[in-house]
């Protein structure tokens, strides 16, 4: 997937249009839908910024892995196998 899908599919998966999106991170709408529609690339400081809002990579926003990875500290361990259950049980579906 590209990098443009990839925002794209954060943001909507996070229940965010471009306006509230765009608030979040400090830029316009028409900034996010440029980046959306591929007409530019964020810059590599808000890259990061991206990828921290959406607690993934910067090597996953960009398409070079497809792993995503949830920040679990802290909780207890308890919760942390908690959160492996609910993880394992929706893959299986």
């Amino acid at each position: 997937m590209l990098l443009n899908e990839n925002i794209k599919k954060l943001r909507t998966a996070s229940g965010l249009n471009q306006v509230d999106f765009a608030k979040k991170m400090g830029v316009s709408k028409q900034c996010v839908s440029n980046w959306e529609n591929d007409n530019v690339m964020p810059s590599v400081e808000m890259l990061v910024k991206i990828a921290d809002f959406f607690k993934v990579t910067t090597d996953y926003i960009l398409g070079r892995n497809e792993l995503v990875y949830l920040d679990v500290s802290g909780l207890s361990d308890e919760q942390i196998n908690h959160v492996a259950l609910i993880v394992n049980d929706l893959a299986t579906k």
